[in-house]
């Protein structure tokens, strides 16, 4: 095409202008960004204006690609082990393997992580399709891509809202079960349940399956306390395993023990159940265990976190900071 084709405020790029023209791009919330690792560079980068992904990687333009996100807290990533477990399960779902295997991307996480030299951020590791073309054939990318992203970690909810959250039902309708339970990169279900909380100024919403049953939110798992002291999620069919849910779950058996707590199950949970419910409460890596006060806009219970949420809560963070067979130093 002629050059008189092109717009005339359009800049053409080469290797001659491609660093300056990235140097005019940074942005302020660049400023977060401390680490990426990218399989198809073969390297690290510390600096924001180089962490790109090839346009054609199927990543980029079909959501082919399954992702985990950790945390690092005082200089240790909390539950490691479980997050490359679910990532090879999510993996192996929709056909992708990384070549030199999983334990390879357990150390270039951890590489990545230390070159970031932050001892409080987020981690996140995506498997992706890899480049290849612009089809929706898998097969046309000839090999997998890795790129792990260290970048700032946010302060728990609670901390910054100790009277709680507010939470409305999301209108955007559930994964089907077989996606809900890989943690894939199409995320546009996610994304617009997210633009519904902040277009309707609550905290978070929540999704129901066809049934009416309670799935999940955005990011989020999402679990009831009754008045009789049962500890409810929804049945892992419906939703996807958080890691944070699940931990949690373990450390809710200490409230079995001492009467906290009556029962622990996965079960199928209502709204009606979540308007009756003694404490509602929503859970993920990094917002730690939130209380809601607030249901479409009618207060759970008394409207004030419960006794549930308090202690559930204090165990995850002292299970964060101090146990060690949870913690993978940097």
């Amino acid at each position: 095409m002629p050059d008189r084709a092109v717009h005339p405020e359009m800049k053409r790029i080469d290797s001659s202008n491609y660093l300056a023209a990235l140097e005019r791009s940074r942005r302020p919330y660049q400023a977060s960004y401390f680490a990426m690792y990218s399989s198809p560079l073969d390297g690290l980068v510390t600096d924001p204006a180089l962490m790109q992904l090839p346009v054609d990687d199927h990543l980029v333009h079909r959501g082919d690609g399954v992702f985990e996100t950790c945390k690092c807290v005082d200089g240790a990533i909390y539950q490691l082990g479980a997050h490359m477990s679910r990532l090879e399960h999510s993996a192996a779902a929709i056909g992708i393997r990384w070549p030199a295997g999983m334990a390879a991307v357990r150390s270039l996480t951890l590489e990545t992580a230390r070159a970031a030299n932050c001892r409080d951020c987020s981690i996140r590791v995506i498997l992706a399709r890899g480049p290849g073309g612009f089809g929706v054939n898998p097969y046309e990318s000839p090999t997998p891509a890795l790129y792990i992203v260290v970048y700032g970690l946010g302060q728990p909810f609670m901390d910054l809202h100790s009277e709680g959250a507010t939470v409305r039902r999301s209108t955007i309708p559930a994964k089907p079960s077989e996606m809900a339970e890989i943690k894939n990169c199409n995320y546009l279900p996610n994304v617009l349940m997210k633009r519904e909380s902040v277009d309707w100024g609550v905290d978070f919403v929540v999704g129901y399956d066809p049934q009416g049953h309670l799935t999940e939110g955005p990011t989020e798992n999402v679990g009831i306390v009754t008045r009789a002291g049962e500890l409810a999620f929804p049945r892992l069919e419906n939703i996807l395993a958080g890691t944070t849910m699940l931990r949690g779950l373990e450390l809710a058996k200490a409230l079995l023990a001492s009467g906290e707590l009556r029962s622990i199950r996965f079960r199928d949970i209502s709204e009606d159940d979540v308007r009756a419910a003694a404490e509602l409460l929503i859970v993920g890596t990094s917002i730690n265990v939130v209380a809601a006060r607030a249901y479409e806009g009618a207060l759970i219970a008394d409207g004030r976190p419960g006794p549930v949420w308090q202690r559930l809560n204090a165990l995850l963070v002292e299970d964060i900071l101090r146990n060690e067979e949870m913690r993978t130093k940097l």
